[in-house]
């Protein structure tokens, strides 16, 4: 369940970054793909920082914790625009 909300909230995350940095924007498909793997990618990372990720999917999908919930949407968010932005310059950098 996380990872699905993780996912959406990297989409999310990624059209936003695509949004704010038109310079960098990759167009619609292009920053909803790269920011839903950004955004499985980045609430991985915030499952590992905050301790045991197995154990606390479990108890977030047992128990619908609202903490796990919140952790997963913004490591999504934010996986998925850091990714984002990061293809978008890249990209840049390679049309030069």
């Amino acid at each position: 369940m996380e990872l699905i909300i993780q996912i959406i909230a990297g989409l999310l995350g990624g059209n936003a970054a695509g949004a704010g940095l038109k310079n960098l924007s990759l167009g619609t498909a292009g920053n909803s793909v790269v920011g839903a793997v950004g955004g499985g990618l980045g609430g991985l990372l915030m499952g590992m920082l905050g301790g045991d990720a197995g154990a606390a999917a479990a108890e977030a999908v047992a128990g619908l914790d609202i903490g796990a919930i919140i952790q997963s949407v913004a490591g999504g968010g934010i996986g998925g625009a850091i990714l984002t932005a990061v293809a978008g310059m890249l990209k840049k950098a390679l049309v030069k």
